[in-house]
């Protein structure tokens, strides 16, 4: 009888595990080159003076996400255009040395493999090369894609050509949302809402079975030094919504004991593996 119970009890407890197992997405994630940002002069990145006169190196990344059999790029990254070629714009010099479509290459994928597109926000770095995926469904906050159709009177916010694929067509493969979005239905890749930066500017949660969990800034922070002193560039659309964003995100990062990585901040690229290894 007692042999009986002891099976019992394990055999109970062993079936919530399985479940947990049969249920846990196969998921990994790359991170992707998507240019060099020279900065002469960081001032325009914090409203207090935080960090004038310094130069500084910004990373550009973009990510890739397998959830199965689906495959979901977020943040496009500079413009295709400058593979091989710079570009200087008052203090900044920008350069790509590969576009996403080749790096996907090394990995046996196309294009019109990519499922979804996620950006964090509509800035000309995050979305440079979305006309490579005009067959993807593109993941961006109603409040930006409002912006990028709808520009507000001081001028465009961004070039809408490159947004044509899902603002002109007759049927468009887009979706957005007003706060966060859980990708896949199934908590695994979740956008996070952190706006501020721009009205509908987004944070995305990655949670990845081996790894754990990763939060992704967007341009929540550029570099780690904003966490430090909360300095809010000068270009923000809400400084209060960026001050109440940075709070959240870093209570989400602290309840999951997340790995935070800045796309910006070069000092966080070796927190995922080097490409073409992605962390799982």
């Amino acid at each position: 009888m007692l042999r009986f119970a002891i099976g019992t009890v394990a055999l109970a407890l062993a079936v919530p595990a399985l479940a947990q197992d049969a249920t846990t997405p196969d998921l990994e994630m790359w991170r992707l080159g998507c240019g060099e940002l020279q900065l002469s002069d960081a001032e325009s990145f914090s409203d207090a003076h935080l960090y004038d006169g310094q130069p500084r190196t910004l990373t550009d990344s973009c990510y890739l996400i397998r959830h199965g059999e689906d495959y979901m790029v977020w943040d496009a990254g500079l413009p295709g255009a400058l593979v091989g070629n710079s570009m200087t714009q008052g203090p900044f010099t920008v350069t790509v040395k590969r576009s996403i479509v080749d790096q996907l290459g090394d990995l046996g994928l196309t294009a019109a493999d990519i499922d979804y597109v996620g950006v964090s926000h509509y800035h000309f770095d995050h979305i440079g090369q979305l006309p490579d995926f005009p067959q993807s469904t593109l993941l961006i906050n109603e409040r930006d894609l409002q912006a990028v159709t709808n520009p507000p009177a001081s001028g465009p916010v961004a070039d809408p050509a490159i947004f044509a694929a899902w603002t002109t067509a007759e049927k468009p493969k887009l979706t957005t949302y007003p706060k966060d979005h859980d990708v896949f239905g199934d908590g695994s890749v979740v956008i996070k809402s952190t706006p501020g930066h721009t009205p509908g500017h987004s944070s995305l949660l990655v949670r990845l079975p081996q790894k754990g969990d990763v939060l992704l800034t967007g341009d929540l922070y550029h570099f780690v030094e904003q966490i430090e002193n909360r300095g809010v560039p000068q270009f923000n659309t809400d400084r209060a919504d960026t001050l109440a964003s940075m709070a959240r995100f870093d209570s989400m990062a602290g309840a999951l004991d997340a790995t935070v990585v800045i796309q910006h901040d070069p000092r966080h690229i070796d927190r995922l593996p080097a490409f073409p290894e992605s962390a799982k």
